[in-house]
């Protein structure tokens, strides 16, 4: 049964797995996610099918072992306080995923059609961005997307928005192939700091039709380990709840391997950006130093 455009912490989450998304789970071609939560000491054995994917550590350390030989991943505390190293995994490989002291590592993939080597690639390699101004200023983490990380079709990059900002504004689109335009299938996946007392936070997530013959409409409350599936249409604002900064992760694939991201803002709101020159960067960013 093809999951709801929503899909909620934990709805497809089974033994050590909290998200276990598949192409065809989605109801699509290309992009799949699993995140990994390992208590201390806890091996999974994993194989990528016909995907490659990376791991990223999203909180925790883990030692990752593919074909005899293992790969030390440093990994950080959480995703608002560092950048992380990771490891590219090509299709059709075995591996295992250890982690000593315990942690949480997503899985971004896609459907692959070349065969690429193993890679460990380090946090030098991980090009950070600041974009936006004022209450729609956010950071942007590029594990591979814009940063020379080959892959078969998998584009990946993680969103850094305080609380009180806007991120994926103005709304954006990438549902067909174009000058300005490149077809992409894309998961959402989200992680939201709690208040300082450990109680929960929220955000706000949008996505809307194009075209009045592809209707889709989602406005919805998002809360951690929530992911949004874009299949296509206008997707954006996410939205951080003052007080409770957003994190997400975002996972690209499509027909197309020339590893491009192109993406049209919706007309009525792409005045928007013109209102940035004048404003400041938000002093918070970057969160990652």
């Amino acid at each position: 049964m093809t999951l709801d455009i929503h899909v909620p912490a934990g709805s497809t989450g089974h033994d050590s797995l909290t998200v276990d998304i598949s192409a065809a789970d989605a109801g699509w071609t290309y992009s799949g996610l699993r995140v990994a939560v390992l208590e201390a000491g806890e091996t999974l054995a994993l194989e990528t099918g016909d995907y490659e994917l990376l791991v990223l550590p999203l909180a925790g350390s883990a030692a990752v072992e593919v074909g005899g030989r293992t790969y030390d991943l440093t990994g950080r505390p959480s995703v608002f306080e560092e950048i992380t190293d990771f490891l590219y995994v090509p299709r059709r490989t075995a591996f295992t995923l250890t982690s000593a002291a315990g942690g949480r590592f997503a899985l971004p993939a896609a459907i692959a059609v070349r065969d690429l080597p193993v890679r460990h690639l380090g946090r030098d390699q991980v090009r950070t961005d600041l974009r936006g101004a004022g209450d729609c200023s956010r950071q942007v983490n590029n594990y591979a997307l814009n940063n020379g990380v080959e892959t078969s079709h998998l584009l990946c990059c993680e969103v850094l928005t305080p609380g009180g900002n806007w991120s994926s504004y103005p709304a954006h689109k990438h549902d067909r192939k174009g000058v300005d335009e490149r077809e992409l299938e894309e998961i959402y996946y989200f992680e939201i700091a709690p208040s300082p007392a450990g109680d929960p936070g929220f955000g706000l997530h949008r996505t809307y039709a194009s075209s009045p013959d592809k209707p889709i409409d989602l406005c919805v409350e998002i809360h951690d380990g929530d992911v949004a599936l874009v299949p296509h249409g206008y997707h954006g604002p996410c939205v951080a709840a003052p007080g409770y900064d957003m994190y997400y992760l975002n996972v690209m694939a499509g027909p197309d391997e020339d590893l491009v991201w192109l993406a049209p803002d919706d007309p009525s709101h792409h005045w928007i950006r013109g209102t940035w020159e004048s404003q400041e960067v938000d002093p918070r960013l970057p969160m990652t130093r």
